[in-house]
């Protein structure tokens, strides 16, 4: 699964992270999760705690996206085999299938592809009727792969504000919130098309804490988000959004403009959502694979935010007071966590958030001993080819690494230090996994 694996592994505390991360992505693939949430026995259908009769229905489909909606979706073929009459799901990362349209997308910024394959995906809810169950598959990814612009809004629009909003350093929800009002299909608006069919909604969460709402912004979910909470957005983080943005914004938060369906719409009554997997899958995983190889885990939390580089610093911190006192674990320990933390782009380098925050974690390391390994779990850490990195403190001389943190630069120079991790698209995608390995002082 990892790239050059050999050359990562530097030490044994090298070994017990790259086990650790190999451990959370297996844990998390989509197509386990799937297998183990969903089943048929003769007509019956469950999925998680739910139970569907297939008599009941006319037509059962699969419709969705997201970079891992594909994966899913073939297998839900598998599992329903001649019962699935067939569906569409948007991805940048398809796989083979027979009866669902596995349709290209573009990711992190919506392209041509997304624009196009979005409307088939609506053209195939708006064909939906009340005999028809639906398996909707939603994935991290969604919001980038399913764009289709609201009324007045182009491509171009999508494009430059969803940049916009990368670059700003704005919380996944911040973004979604303006992402929401400026789509055809976000914000609970694809189960608006869909209605009034049966939804059975699956969802694989790349977001801190599971809000519905924000998964792939929530197409099949209750926007409470609103135009006035998208207008401050903009503002607080003095988004640079084309002037047709702001203005449906704007017109929005006048009142001049329908809001998108909130949670006590009549449009998610027939609406049931299942989460297959999600951050917390992986953080187990790779905690025990860190107890089997003789290091005791602390979980330390699911939910990690802020900026990478100042996220490093906590997680170096607690490394330090195990080897120097003793606590909270005793060392050999390893901190295992997750979340989704972001950067602030100043500078003009290349990276991503685990880049930088295992490059400043290497600049926060003063002693042997320990070892640190960031990714994201889909395999692309930012506009990159790497997942993420792994390092200790010898890594990087911290001139180097100091410079580069300053110019938003830490691909190049872990790259130069052969610590960049390189997996490939893995085909989940459930936020960032860190393994902050703490051997004891003798080691």
């Amino acid at each position: 699964m990892i790239d050059q694996r050999e050359e990562l592994e530097r030490s044994a505390a090298h070994r017990v992270a790259l086990d650790a991360l190999t451990a959370g992505i297996a844990a998390a693939d989509p197509a386990r999760l799937t297998r183990e949430r969903v089943s048929v026995s003769g007509s019956r259908l469950s999925v998680g705690e739910s139970a569907v009769s297939l008599d009941d229905y006319e037509t059962l489909r699969v419709l969705g996206g997201g970079k891992a909606a594909g994966v899913v979706a073939a297998e839900l073929e598998a599992i329903l085999d001649d019962r699935l009459d067939g569906g569409v799901v948007v991805t940048n990362e398809p796989v083979d299938a027979e009866r669902v349209d596995q349709l290209p997308g573009d990711h992190p910024v919506p392209g041509a592809s997304s624009l196009k394959s979005s409307r088939r995906l609506l053209s195939a809810a708006r064909d939906a009727g009340e005999e028809t169950l639906v398996l909707a598959v939603i994935t991290g990814g969604g919001s980038a792969l399913m764009a289709a612009p609201a009324e007045g809004l182009s491509l171009a629009d999508l494009q430059s504000t969803t940049q916009s909003l990368l670059d700003s350093g704005a919380t996944i929800d911040e973004i979604n919130a303006v992402r929401k009002h400026c789509s055809a299909i976000k914000g609970g608006q694809l189960a608006a098309a869909t209605a009034p069919a049966r939804v059975e909604c699956l969802l694989v969460s790349d977001v801190v804490g599971n809000d519905l709402g924000t998964i792939a912004s929530g197409p099949f979910v209750g926007d409470a988000s609103t135009y006035d909470e998208a207008l401050a957005v903009l503002d607080r983080y003095d988004c640079d959004v084309p002037q047709a943005v702001r203005r449906r914004i704007e017109a929005g938060a006048a009142g001049e403009i329908a809001e998108t369906p909130g949670p006590d719409d009549p449009v998610f009554d027939r609406v049931s959502t299942t989460i297959l997997g999600d951050n917390a899958v992986a953080l187990e995983a790779a905690a025990e694979a860190a107890r089997e190889a003789g290091f005791e885990p602390l979980l330390l939390s699911s939910r990690i935010r802020g900026e990478a580089r100042e996220a490093a610093k906590t997680g170096m911190a607690i490394a330090e007071e195990m080897r120097a006192t003793g606590e909270p674990l005793d060392p050999p320990a390893a901190v295992v966590s997750g979340g989704e933390t972001t950067v602030t782009v100043r500078g003009d380098g290349t990276g991503g958030p685990n880049q930088e925050f295992a490059l400043s974690a290497a600049l926060e390391c003063d002693e042997s001993g320990v070892v640190v390994a960031a990714i994201d779990t889909d395999g692309i850490d930012g506009p990159t080819d790497a997942a993420g990195a792994v390092v200790d403190c010898g890594t990087v001389e911290d001139g180097a690494a100091a410079a580069a943190l300053a110019n938003n630069d830490a691909y190049s120079v872990l790259e130069a230090a052969d610590a960049l991790v390189r997996t490939g698209p893995t085909g989940t995608n459930v936020n960032d996994l860190r393994i902050v390995v703490v051997q004891p002082d003798s080691e």
